[in-house]
């Protein structure tokens, strides 16, 4: 990758564009259950919107998660109804590289966008599930052939034998994938799914480790629902996107702790993990309290050999794009394990005033740490040279 701009966003969505599933899976076989928008009537609107469905069961309440490249910017808050309103520099790889520009970033991770939030297929059998994902990750992987600047990471089944998910993963990597996306607790979002922790995982994050390719958390990683105070109906929108967003810290601040102790990282020792959409205020509670419980525990004795802190910095990343406290703190977390994040087309983002945010996150950052955690760290994570 050509870095023009001295910036990468290690947490961006791609929205696939409407025809991504209908044009890649059997409608004989499959028919409507197949991802696809539809019109619906929908109470609030005179007029029929539209919506993805999966499975034939409608998802969420906009056709599109993009109101950062809305007409008007993140101020407006727009969610299109129709896909018609959808900004092609959201879903066509060709288009977005002109919102790149207009943000000066380099590139972007590519996480996916509506209708799927990780989990989006744990529905039906799971012959459906493994087509649903290969056709994502095959129409991701063709952003990358339109340009280097698109770094794909691939989701996965979950209803399949382990040797299949391995071989999807191993798929998505030859195709161009950096990485793929993992459920926090595959256990709590779905009955009958082995725990994050279970050896049933090992091919897994064996492959993961032998390709040189990065597991991801994103957000709160599948555990909103269960980890989440119930929606007050006294909210507005927007007051209910902060309470959302500004507790996604919560997720990983446990997520952590448990990959630490579990042994996962000690076993595969140069398999690296990303916490993202979830900033990094968090962390140095989170390592100081490992680190703590670690030396009074003694917990050397009960098989954890390696310092939590020195795991943390050894193998997770965490992203964020506007906190001054979590950089105030840079040195506790890891200039290493720190990298930045424009959340592009959500409506958190920073587009299109990005690098503004940026100097005043980094002001007073010394210049050599400031080029690890605005392109350097990702470059050497994701293999980009």
């Amino acid at each position: 990758m050509e870095v023009k701009y001295g910036l990468i966003s290690c947490d961006s969505h791609a929205q696939l564009d409407r025809d991504a599933w209908t044009s890649r899976m059997s409608k004989a076989r499959w028919g409507d259950r197949i991802p696809q928008v539809v019109e619906v009537r929908e109470e609030g609107f005179d007029f029929p919107v539209e919506r993805w469905t999966i499975n034939g069961k409608a998802r969420g309440d906009s056709v599109c998660n993009c109101p950062a490249a809305m007409e008007g910017g993140v101020e407006r808050g727009y969610y299109p109804r129709r896909w018609d309103e959808v900004p092609p520099k959201v879903y066509d790889p060709r288009e977005r590289l002109k919102a790149l520009d207009e943000d000066g970033v380099d590139g972007e991770v590519l996480f996916p966008n509506t209708p799927i939030q990780n989990f989006a297929f744990l529905q039906g059998d799971a012959a459906f599930e493994l087509e649903c994902v290969q056709a994502h990750n095959d129409a991701l992987a063709e952003w990358r052939q339109v340009s280097d600047r698109y770094i794909p990471v691939a989701i996965i089944p979950y209803l399949s034998e382990i040797d299949v998910v391995v071989a999807e993963v191993e798929r998505a990597v030859k195709r161009g994938h950096r990485g793929i996306v993992m459920l926090a607790e595959p256990s709590m979002t779905k009955k009958g799914l082995r725990s994050l922790n279970d050896p049933y995982w090992y091919p897994l994050w064996a492959a993961c480790q032998d390709l040189g390719i990065p597991v991801h958390w994103h957000g709160s990683a599948g555990l909103a629902e269960q980890l989440s105070l119930p929606r007050w109906k006294g909210f507005t929108r927007n007051e209910f996107h902060t309470v959302s967003t500004s507790r996604l810290c919560a997720t990983p601040a446990q997520l952590i702790p448990n990959l630490i102790l579990s042994g996962i990282l000690d076993r595969y020792p140069r398999l690296k993990w990303v916490c993202a959409e979830t900033g990094l205020g968090w962390v140095s509670y989170v390592i100081e309290a490992c680190d703590h419980e670690w030396e009074r525990r003694h917990l050397w004795t009960e098989g954890v050999l390696t310092r939590p802190s020195e795991l943390f910095r050894r193998q997770i990343y965490v992203d964020f794009w506007y906190e001054m406290a979590g950089i105030e703190l840079r040195h506790i977390v890891g200039v290493e394990n720190i990298m930045w994040e424009s959340d592009y087309p959500h409506i958190a983002s920073t587009y299109p005033r990005s690098w503004k945010f940026v100097e005043k996150t980094l002001n007073g950052v010394a210049q050599g740490e400031r080029r690890k955690i605005l392109y350097e760290n990702a470059l050497r994570l994701y293999g980009l040279g």
